[in-house]
């Protein structure tokens, strides 16, 4: 692998990395050299296999973003240099039936965890006068509105303005803000859809690349923002979804 590619020395924390998108970007960094802490609010056992097997190095840190809060005391001592931010929930219901409690739990851990997890990784490499990369997790709904899920759209439009503003403040100061925005991914938080024949060919005739995306595909992303080749990346919002926004 070339070193502009490379991870080799490296320590990344990935956020949600138990199942889905987050299981598939710690394999991927852990393939492209980088150590892997693999943090969860359930033991991420899989990930940790799945790493091992394919030879990497990797570690569990279980935590619960459901408080925001809770990432402040993670750094000291890590070493970390790459930060994924994926951990994130959904609530589904109507705009007039949707309650405070849905709205603040979505916001707090898709949103203020998100903010805070940075800035106290921020902190630590500037402590240690140390770059480093921030790789946030958007979606196509940071762009677009989309029905029944009112704080999630919220909280996505408000990490890729988020991602902006930190890559504003922080790019001259060593560390790289940038956000992936995934399509419409086979995962678990999609089996219901593509379980749904209506919905699968109504999403697949939209997508120009003629399928649904792979987790993969959000990996292969995540490692090329987070190595020396995007090194002048700062405050981009990657859209990884077979076309679907340009459509």
């Amino acid at each position: 692998m070339s070193r502009a590619f490379s991870l080799h020395g490296r320590k990344a924390l990935v956020t949600g990395a138990n199942t889905g998108l987050g299981q598939a970007i710690a394999v991927g960094l852990a393939t492209a050299g980088a150590e892997v802490v693999c943090a969860a609010r359930r033991a991420p056992d899989e990930t940790l296999a799945m790493i091992a097997d394919s030879g990497g190095k990797a570690q569990a840190l279980q935590v619960d973003f459901s408080d925001p809060m809770v990432a402040c005391d993670i750094f000291g001592g890590q070493d970390i240099d790459i930060l994924v931010n994926n951990a994130g929930i959904i609530r589904r219901a109507d705009a007039t039936d949707f309650t405070e409690t849905d709205w603040d739990d979505v916001m707090d851990v898709n949103l203020k965890a998100a903010f805070f997890t940075s800035q106290a990784f921020a902190r630590a490499l500037f402590a240690g006068g140390k770059p480093g990369k921030i790789i946030n997790i958007a979606s196509l709904l940071s762009f677009q509105g989309g029905i029944r899920v009112p704080s999630y759209t919220a909280s996505k439009h408000g990490l890729a303005g988020l991602t902006k503003l930190l890559a504003n403040e922080w790019a001259a100061r060593g560390i790289n803000v940038n956000a992936i925005a995934p399509g419409y991914i086979e995962t678990n938080n999609t089996e219901a859809l593509r379980a749904d024949p209506d919905r699968n060919k109504s999403i697949l005739e939209r997508i120009p690349a003629g399928r649904w995306g792979r987790a993969e595909d959000i990996a292969g992303a995540a490692v090329f923002l987070a190595a020396p080749a995007a090194d002048y990346v700062h405050g981009a919002v990657l859209n990884v979804d077979g076309g679907w926004l340009a459509r």
